[in-house]
């Protein structure tokens, strides 16, 4: 069997069966801030939970690690939002580009990416992605990410919120769900509907649409701190934000690190389900 391109795409499996498509170096322009993404992933059945470049959000790319503002520039695609003048225009968009994969399994793979903009490299990253089978019809996604500052100047990372923009503090994880005629449900363990869960802190989210739930979990107390970001009547999409009431600095050669663990079920699950899925998919 031939090995595959140290560059290829990474097709994760769980139980045999293919669940995700890692994508390393997409052909995509610069104002969608390119960078790697997992799409499709599926469930166990097959169904379809993410979408790329949808025709709502161009730079929606599956599942990835999106930033808005990193010292001005946007890894996140699109429009910037510049405080008292509004979403705008700009040539300001970064790359992540794929180092090299340190360890790549079917089941998982650990990589190292360099942020770059305007030609500087300012965040090496070194990403963890497993694929783990929890039930017959739930698996997890385990996705660590770490940013650590390689400039001799301090960074911070910011967001439209952070930027005068209320309730919009995304950047960081971010899944771009599928989009169906009927939005999907969110709910958390004492909440539900987005205008309950935006925002809000919880020891972890679900996402049920026609046939599939998410369930969304911070594995680390750093990332059980931030809020979760909550999109499902405009769009749906749920991100875990990285600066939400204010900036998040990391100074030269210092490190911040997050946790996402992700369930993706067949049928929707009910909250006691959910729960008990996530705390298996924490533990393992």
């Amino acid at each position: 069997m031939t090995a595959p391109a140290p560059d290829a795409p990474v097709v994760l499996r769980v139980a045999g069966r293919p669940v995700g498509r890692y994508v390393t170096r997409p052909e995509l322009p610069a104002r969608l801030s390119p960078r790697p993404y997992l799409h499709p992933v599926t469930t166990l059945a097959g169904t379809a939970v993410t979408e790329l470049s949808p025709a709502d959000h161009s730079h929606h790319l599956g599942v990835g690690v999106a930033v808005p503002d990193v010292e001005g520039h946007n890894f996140w695609g699109g429009r910037t939002y510049v405080r008292d003048q509004g979403p705008t225009e700009l040539d300001n968009h970064g790359a992540q580009r794929h180092g090299s994969f340190q360890l790549r399994d079917p089941d998982g793979f650990v990589e190292e990416l360099r942020w770059v903009a305007s030609g500087t490299e300012l965040l090496r990253e070194r990403r963890t992605v497993a694929a783990t089978e929890l039930t017959d019809t739930a698996w997890a996604l385990d996705f660590t990410f770490s940013l650590t500052n390689v400039t001799s100047a301090p960074l911070s990372i910011g967001s439209p919120a952070t930027n005068g923009r209320p309730g919009a503090a995304y950047g960081g994880f971010f899944w771009r769900a599928r989009k169906e005629d009927a939005a999907p449900d969110v709910f958390t363990a004492g909440a539900e509907g987005e205008a309950s869960v935006h925002g809000t802190r919880a020891d972890w989210l679900a996402l049920a649409g026609a046939g599939w739930t998410l369930v969304f979990a911070g594995a680390t107390d750093a990332t059980r701190r931030d809020p979760w970001f909550v999109r499902t009547a405009e769009y749906p999409g749920v991100g875990s934000s990285l600066a939400s009431a204010e900036r998040l600095p990391i100074p030269p050669g210092e490190t911040a690190v997050r946790r996402i663990v992700t369930v993706v079920a067949d049928g929707r699950l009910g909250r006691g389900e959910a729960a008990a899925l996530v705390r298996k998919a924490v533990s393992q």
